[in-house]
């Protein structure tokens, strides 16, 4: 297995181990990836999520080009719809993921990207979805997202051109919400696990599970949509303890439930 995942206290992290392929993607890890996912969505005591790659110089180089995928139409028809390695469009992944981009996050690496939450970058990374300029199309959840993501001008720079973005570009396009030197990625990412650590996990999830599946509804319709994670976050213990901390002035003890 070269998809490696383990679980630290509440965090678990999926890393990309294939360094000889730049961590490219092919049928092989695209399912161990769908199992890791699977497995944190199943798993009450994962709360924060890390998908990163394999040294410094690639977090995914995209779909694998050795391996002999579909062309076309065959390909189009076939996509995963939870889109490039099981996240970019996974709406049932309630839990929060995090983005260590360690290095190059290209094609089908960067549309892994745009489905997680929050993402973190070291300054020498970059980031594109080169697909038009070799006849191709980032149809994996790539198109759908970006526009999603940043400003219509800044979406349609990245997908029209199939050009490379450095860290900074990206940051300033509104792609990824930090950009440290690469010493500092691993300090910068454990400081974003912390906060969202600091919050109750049941309300994270609800917040998340809400956003996922209004996207597609006016703020009026979607603030209405009645969901089973926001009415558990509600009546959770988390529900209880983060008023009670408040009141008692000590950090909250979450349980997750």
């Amino acid at each position: 297995m070269t998809i490696d995942f383990h679980t630290s206290g509440h965090v678990a992290t999926v890393t990309i181990n294939r360094p000889d392929r730049r961590n490219a993607i092919d049928s092989v890890h695209h399912a161990q990836l769908v199992d890791a996912w699977q497995t944190v969505e199943a798993d009450p005591e994962i709360w924060i999520v890390v998908l990163t790659g394999t040294g410094e110089q690639s977090f995914c180089a995209g779909a694998d080009i050795h391996e002999n995928y579909p062309d076309g139409h065959d390909y189009w028809a076939s996509r995963d719809p939870d889109g490039f390695g099981g996240i970019a469009l996974r709406t049932s992944m309630t839990k929060p993921v995090i983005a260590r981009i360690n290095g190059v996050a290209v094609g089908g690496g960067f549309e892994m990207v745009l489905g997680c939450d929050i993402a973190v970058a070291a300054e020498h990374a970059q980031i594109g979805l080169v697909e038009p300029r070799i006849g191709r199309l980032p149809v994996d959840g790539g198109i759908v997202n970006a526009i999603r993501h940043a400003p219509r001008k800044r979406a349609m720079e990245l997908l029209l051109t199939g050009g490379m973005f450095d860290a900074n570009q990206a940051l300033r396009m509104g792609f990824i919400n930090e950009v440290v030197p690469s010493d500092q990625l691993d300090a910068a990412t454990g400081k974003w696990v912390e906060v969202l650590l600091s919050c109750a996990p049941s309300s994270l999830v609800a917040i998340k599970a809400l956003v996922n599946q209004t996207q597609h509804l006016s703020a009026r319709e979607a603030n209405l949509v009645d969901i089973p994670e926001v009415r558990a976050s509600m009546t959770s213990a988390d529900a209880i303890e983060g008023p009670a901390a408040f009141r008692e002035k000590r950090p909250p003890t979450w349980s997750g439930s």
